[in-house]
C-alpha cells in the first residue's frame, strides 16, 4: 500500500465513529469534526430529543448525510452492551470509538456518598474501557482503530469539589496508556484528549461568573478559555491515519493551562 501523505493523510470518508455524549458539549463537537470530513458519524446519547436536533444540525453543517443517533443509557451495563451490540449489527461497525460521555457532579467532600462515587467512576471511567473492549474485536481484524478518551485538566491537577471526579480523569489517563498497550499491537490506537475550559453543560456553572471565567482565561498562555471548534482539529488528527504513530498519550487541548 503507497504510503499516505497530505490530505489523504486526514481522509475518513469510508470510515465509521460511534460518539458517546454526542447529544451536546464536547462529544457533540467532537462528532461534527468527523462529520465535516467526510466520515459516517453515530451519535449516542440518553436523551432522544438532543440527540435528533445534534443529527439534524451536524449533518446541515457538515453536508453529511450519514449522521444517525442510536439513544444508550450507559449508566447501566445492559446499556453498554446494548449500545455496542447495536454497533456490531451494522453492516460496517466503528473504527473510531469517541468516549466522551461523563458526568461531574461537583460535591463538596462531605456530601459524597458511596452511590455518587460509583456513578461518577462509572461513567467516566468504567464505561469507557467496557465499551471499547466489546468494539475492538473487529477493528482487530481490520488492524485499524482509532479510540479517544475524554480525559481533563483534572487528570493532572486538583480541584474543589471534585475527588471522584479528579480520580477518574486521573484513571482516564493510566486507562488510556493500558487499553494503548493492550491493542496498539493489533493497529488500534489509544490516546485521550484532555480538554481546558470549554463552556459545556458540565462547566455552565463556571461560565455563568464572568468573573471566574475570566480569571480562568487568565490562567491559560493563550489568554481565553476554550471554543468548541478549538477542539476540531485534534478530534480528526487523533481519529485518522495522520496519528497512526500516536497511541498511549494525553494531549491537553487547553490553550497552555497545563504550561503555566
Amino acid at each position: 500500500m503507497a504510503a499516505r501523505t497530505g490530505k489523504a493523510l486526514f481522509d475518513l470518508e469510508r470510515k465509521v465513529a460511534l460518539v458517546t455524549g454526542a447529544s451536546s458539549g464536547l462529544g457533540r463537537a467532537m462528532a461534527t469534526a468527523l462529520a465535516t470530513v467526510g466520515c459516517e458519524v453515530i451519535l449516542a446519547a440518553r436523551r432522544v430529543d438532543m440527540l435528533e436536533e445534534a443529527a439534524s444540525e451536524i449533518s446541515q453543517l457538515s453536508k453529511n448525510d450519514n449522521v444517525s443517533h442510536v439513544q444508550a443509557d450507559l449508566m447501566t451495563d445492559e446499556g453498554v452492551s446494548a449500545l455496542a451490540d447495536y454497533c456490531l449489527s451494522l453492516d460496517h461497525s466503528p473504527d473510531i470509538l469517541i468516549n466522551a460521555a461523563g458526568v461531574n457532579l461537583r460535591q463538596p467532600e462531605e456530601a459524597i456518598t458511596p452511590e455518587s462515587w460509583d456513578t461518577t467512576l462509572h461513567l467516566n471511567l468504567k464505561v469507557p474501557y467496557f465499551l471499547a473492549r466489546q468494539l475492538a474485536p473487529n477493528m482487530k481484524e481490520r488492524n485499524w482503530g482509532k479510540i479517544v478518551n475524554i480525559a481533563s485538566l483534572q487528570s493532572e491537577r486538583a480541584m474543589p469539589n471534585s475527588i471522584p471526579y479528579g480520580a477518574s480523569k486521573g484513571g482516564v489517563s493510566q486507562l488510556t496508556r493500558a487499553m494503548a498497550e493492550e491493542w496498539s499491537k493489533d493497529g488500534i490506537c489509544v490516546n485521550a484528549i484532555g480538554p481546558g475550559f470549554f463552556p459545556t453543560e458540565l462547566t455552565a456553572k463556571v461560565f455563568a461568573d464572568d468573573e471566574r471565567a475570566n480569571r480562568l482565561a487568565a490562567q491559560t498562555c493563550i489568554g481565553r478559555n476554550g471554543t468548541m471548534q478549538d477542539v476540531h482539529g485534534l478530534t480528526i488528527f487523533l481519529c485518522s491515519h495522520a496519528s497512526d504513530y500516536i497511541t498511549g498519550q494525553t494531549i491537553f487541548c487547553d490553550g497552555g493551562f497545563t504550561a503555566k
